[in-house]
């Protein structure tokens, strides 16, 4: 797959930004209802208002506190979500609302899938780099992980992506950030009890918070190391 537009219908949904707008740009991991965690990172990065922090979807579900996490986002001006598949669970009426009213689902339905400025993306599950851009639908960019025959396991997809874009994705539960040339995973499990990441794209790095508590068990198992092999 290489760069260049993604099909009309997802280019539709596709917000692009002017990154010269901005001092700094922030991409935040999956937060999934996690509130109080979500604070104590937007704390440490303390984004000034000519700074964005950009979030790769699952605002929402699984976590204690939905309501307060789109109420966190929606609350300042800088700071920006695309949809994960979590929410759009929520908008399909797929999923209940858990706790969100029909002006947060609203609000849910109006973020783009997309999120791009220079040679970066940010999308919430990932790519499929053996095809063409143009025929990735909606569900393609929030669900992909594995490129294996039936779905499960190596390789997966940023293991086979080599640009040119970078992409930063979330979706998959991450032992720790995955930081590659090309892509960026950064669900490192929060509700799960691991952290809450964030890559601050001026200064290559990430940074991490400790989540509250274990709102949902997942074994450790389930948590994959991105880097514990890459020979696919």
């Amino acid at each position: 797959m290489r760069g260049g537009a993604f099909a009309p219908g997802l280019e539709a949904q596709h917000r692009r930004l002017d990154a010269d707008d901005y001092d700094n740009i922030y991409v935040v991991g999956d937060v999934h209802g996690c509130r109080t965690t979500a604070e104590r990172l937007l704390q440490r990065l303390d984004p000034a208002p000519t700074e964005l922090v950009v979030f790769v979807g699952d605002l929402v579900r699984r976590g204690p506190d939905s309501p307060g996490v789109v109420d966190l986002v929606r609350s300042r001006p800088n700071l920006l979500s695309i949809r994960g598949n979590n929410e759009e669970k929520i908008i399909e009426g797929r999923r209940p609302p858990e706790g969100l009213d029909a002006d947060d689902v609203r609000w849910l339905r109006s973020l783009p899938a997309i999120v791009s400025w220079d040679d970066t993306v940010v999308l919430h599950g990932g790519v499929d780099p053996a095809r063409p851009r143009q025929e990735h639908t909606q569900s393609d960019i929030q669900n992909t992980e594995s490129l294996a025959p039936d779905g499960d396991g190596r390789p997966f997809w940023w293991e086979r992506y080599d640009g040119p874009e970078r992409i930063y994705f979330g979706h998959k539960v991450l032992s720790r950030p995955y930081v590659g040339d090309h892509a960026v995973g950064l669900d490192t499990g929060c509700v799960y009890g691991g952290a809450l990441t964030a890559y601050d794209c001026t200064n290559d790095r990430t940074i991490s918070v400790d989540a509250d508590r274990a709102y949902k068990q997942r074994a450790a198992r389930k948590f994959l190391d991105p880097y514990e092999s890459t020979a696919v």
